[in-house]
């Protein structure tokens, strides 16, 4: 029976990873002091999450065993903690730690805890992100990268290739594409190698738009559950908050090309409150308008709606002092700063006729002075207007209007 390249080629030591020199240092200076503790691996697709995470329980005297955090039950883990009893501390590696249950992560933790269960956990998603606290702060964290195109490269220029019936290695540029092909996964170069070798002849393989035709389009290093995706996200975010129009159609071709329409509007929701805010308020309204539209008709449609408003949203004024007032008046609430409310803005029996609600609308301007917050935080600032933009001076001359009545009448 035929076995597949990638499975043959899996690595078989620590020195055959590829690209994660790092992590793979630390691992065996553990491992040659034999004390390992707890981990979580996380990364893209192809980047050698599970082979690290085997040549772990290969080389580290303990007995091992795997729980799929998405398919396995708790009564599956039980089974595995009961050969504690048996063999004493065990290796735990857990596929897609970040889908493990509530009920299963209060089992397994006391176990962790002790030392009992030494656990590797493997995910593509963030773990800052995706997996419950209680589980991170019991383990050191790794991020795996996509090697380079250059160690992709060196790669696959050591794979034997004579069993496939080619004497002489593969042109250079052939091993350049795949390399640039496999965006940073390994187990698509050697995917995409074999379906060169099993499908073109010594003579085919050297023309290259052959080759092309045989690999088709290049991966997307887009990948919708991974941290990637979220990088580009950030990429796409911070672009339009520095008005790079060109930067930010970049990002945002690679997140049309991703497909999750959702994760993107979201974001362009976010942007336009925290990097535009009252520097240009009419763009609120544009981009709930915008986001509608797409949700509507959908991809490939929505691309269009989606350029528009973002070249908008780069080339827009910007203020973030909406963003840094509120989030001054949290951090006072969430540090205690509650005190009580004025009794004039408080509907109840205990309502004092000394000190009366007075009614803006009763006034002239539509604006009356009187305490609004409580006594203790009455000099409190939190909106600080930023000049630089029409619309907010207009804000800022408002405000300052105020802020001159209220130390008046004090």
């Amino acid at each position: 029976m035929y076995e597949p390249l990638a499975n043959r080629m899996r690595p078989k030591s620590f020195e055959e990873v590829i690209g994660q020199d790092r992590i793979v240092q630390i691992i065996k200076n553990m491992l040659k002091k034999e004390k390992l503790v707890s981990l979580i691996l996380y990364g893209p697709t192809g980047v050698g999450k599970t082979t690290i995470a085997l040549l772990i329980a290969e080389h580290f005297p303990l007995n091992h065993f795997k729980f799929n955090a998405s398919t396995d039950s708790k009564a599956t883990l039980k089974q595995i903690i009961e050969s504690v009893k048996l063999y004493g501390d065990v290796l735990l590696i857990i596929d897609e730690i970040h889908r493990m249950n509530r009920d299963i992560q209060d089992y397994l933790l006391p176990y962790v805890e002790t030392g009992k269960v030494i656990m590797v956990g493997l995910t593509t998603e963030n773990p800052y992100i995706a997996c419950n606290p209680a589980i991170r702060s019991r383990a050191s964290i790794f991020r795996l990268d996509r090697p380079n195109e250059a160690e992709i490269k060196a790669f696959l220029q050591r794979i034997d290739i004579q069993e496939y019936g080619f004497t002489d290695p593969l042109p250079d540029n052939v091993y350049d594409y795949l390399s640039i092909a496999a965006n940073g996964e390994v187990r698509s170069a050697i995917n995409m190698l074999e379906m060169l070798l099993l499908q073109l002849d010594p003579i085919q393989v050297n023309n290259i738009e052959i080759v092309k035709t045989v690999i088709g389009k290049p991966a997307i290093s887009t990948d919708d559950r991974g941290d990637n995706y979220y990088d580009i996200l950030s990429a796409f975010h911070k672009s339009v908050r520095g008005s790079d129009a060109d930067a930010a159609l970049h990002y945002l071709a690679r997140l049309i090309v991703a497909g999750d329409l959702e994760s993107l509007l979201r974001r362009i929701s976010a942007i336009v409150y925290e990097d535009i805010g009252l520097a240009n308020p009419s763009m609120g309204p544009k981009v709930a308008a915008a986001c509608d539209i797409c949700r509507h008709i959908g991809f490939p449609e929505a691309i269009n709606a989606l350029g528009a408003i973002t070249i908008e949203l780069c080339l827009s004024p910007k203020s973030n002092s909406a963003h840094l007032a509120i989030n001054k008046a949290i951090s006072d609430v969430e540090s205690g700063k509650t005190y009580k409310v004025p009794s004039h803005l408080i509907n109840n029996p205990t309502y004092d006729e000394k000190k009366p609600y007075l009614y803006p609308h009763d006034y002239p301007g539509h604006r009356v002075i009187q305490d609004y917050l409580p006594k203790e935080l009455s000099n409190v600032r939190y909106y600080e207007p930023q000049d630089h933009t029409r619309i907010e001076m207009i804000f800022k001359e408002q405000y300052d209007e105020i802020l001159q009545s209220i130390r008046k009448k004090r």
